[in-house]
């Protein structure tokens, strides 16, 4: 069976590479500890990408404009109105939704994946790979889950899922629940042959788009997918929303997600001296209370300014870096990248290595009081996975972020190292020299652990 792991637009060989995308923070310097100052390398992308500098300024021409939706008679309080519901148009069209679908205005990813699974069918069934990042592994308390193991090549993961599902019943409710790029490994998964097969087997898909949304298209329509969930602070927005779109049936069936104005349509008093409630059978059902406008906005902004700067080019130069970090990892023999499907795995701008001699929060910490560039380490909010990437036991305990092992010291942990639209040239080169230079040479600086995380010390 031929499984395409890539579902982003096809990008000519001999592209030209564009430049970055203006972000915030670009300039911006930091201090190391071995004196004097740099220009800040934001190489966690993965975690927050910086927000575009257009979405910014979008958000401060409209503040002055600020109010409250849905409800007010005030020029202010329609004008923000119109935004906020175009803002949902924007974001629809972005993901290619179908004409029935809903778009509600979340959080985080995260916070959508809880929404969902507070919307699931009585005795619905959740079929959810090892491989998934906690937001998307750990929402399903209140259904019948299957944990699936983490597969080894894409072809691994359409047979692994349509194993699990042969056994269930096809006429009870099911959700199958899949990345569509990995936040360790940034590999891009078959979203498509696993919708088919979910679909084939009577259950339904949501896809975990924080990762694959910034750095290449993603159509619902396309993939034939039920629900996307993603970030704006992955999408080079500002913090505090997200978006949960897709079929509108469970939502529309589900209790509000909150309870309270904005999700009612109306309430009345019963002679008893309880509440009637009807609730609102759109979107605005799980927005309850006064929604996140700038936020919504900036989402909205941001979806914009990737469609017009053009996914081809975005996805060109990212794979231009890509090859350029892979390349410099691997004339260090010290470094093993992690990997799911192998080196020739489609992927977007997220690796995470480890370095043998080293404690990787001890490296981490070095490549930013040293040279000035951000990474993470730890296990990444995906502990099965990166446990398993690292020959560990993924039913076992760990902590998010650093664990306790002191500079020197063996821990099961790795660093990821995640770039995107707004990244220079320098900023990969002078990771790469790093790397190149800590193997070699060691850190020029003594660190200790404290509160569980290796820091310079003074």
């Amino acid at each position: 069976m031929s499984v395409s792991a890539d579902p982003t637009v096809a990008v000519a060989a001999d592209q030209s590479v564009r430049a970055p995308l203006p972000v915030l923070g670009r300039d911006v310097t930091v201090p190391l500890v071995t004196g004097g100052e740099v220009t800040y390398a934001a190489l966690d992308y993965a975690a927050s990408a910086p927000a575009l500098q257009r979405v910014w300024d979008d958000v401060a021409a409209y503040a002055p404009y600020y109010g409250s939706v849905h409800r007010g008679a005030g020029y202010l309080s329609q004008l923000s109105t119109d935004l906020f519901e175009n803002a949902r148009k924007t974001v629809a069209e972005f993901l290619d939704c179908r004409a029935e679908d809903q778009v509600v205005f979340t959080r985080s990813t995260t916070d959508s994946l809880n929404l969902l699974a507070r919307a699931l069918p009585a005795d619905c069934e959740v079929f959810v790979f090892e491989t998934e990042h906690h937001a998307s592994l750990l929402p399903w308390r209140d259904a019948r889950v299957t944990c699936l193991d983490a597969p080894r090549t894409p072809e691994r993961a359409v047979a692994t899922l349509e194993r699990a599902l042969a056994g269930r019943d096809p006429h009870g409710p099911a959700l199958v629940c899949v990345t569509g790029a990995s936040n360790v490994t940034g590999e891009l998964w078959p979203v498509r042959e696993l919708a088919a097969a979910a679909h084939a087997h009577g259950a339904r898909i949501v896809l975990d788009a924080a990762q694959l949304a910034p750095h290449h298209p993603v159509s619902v329509r396309d993939l034939d997918v039920d629900w996307v969930a993603f970030s704006g602070h992955k999408l080079y927005a500002p913090f505090g929303s997200g978006v949960l779109a897709g079929r509108a049936d469970w939502l529309r069936e589900a209790e509000p997600y909150l309870a309270g104005g904005g999700a009612s349509r109306t309430v009345a008093r019963r002679a008893d001296g309880s509440v009637d409630v009807r609730w609102h059978e759109s979107a605005a059902r799980h927005e309850a209370g006064s929604p996140n406008v700038i936020g919504a906005y900036a989402v909205a902004s941001a979806c914009t300014a990737l469609t017009e700067a053009g996914f081809g080019d975005l996805v060109a130069r990212e794979r231009y870096l890509i090859r350029k970090v892979r390349a410099g990892l691997a004339e260090v023999p010290e470094v093993r990248v992690l990997s799911l499907f192998g080196d020739d795995a489609p992927r977007v701008g997220v690796i995470s290595f480890v370095v043998a001699g080293w404690n990787s929060s001890h490296f981490a910490a070095a490549l930013s009081a040293e040279y000035g560039i951000g990474v993470r380490d730890g296990l990444f909010c995906a502990h099965p996975l990166v446990r398993t990437l690292l020959g560990g036991d993924p039913q076992s305990q760990g902590e998010c972020g650093a664990p306790e092992a002191a500079p020197g010291e063996k821990s099961l942990n790795a660093i990821r190292v995640s770039f995107g639209a707004g990244t220079p040239d320098e900023h990969v080169d002078r990771f790469v020299a790093a790397v190149r230079e800590l193997v070699r040479d060691g850190a020029k600086w003594t660190y200790r652990t404290e509160d569980g995380r290796c820091v310079p010390a003074v």
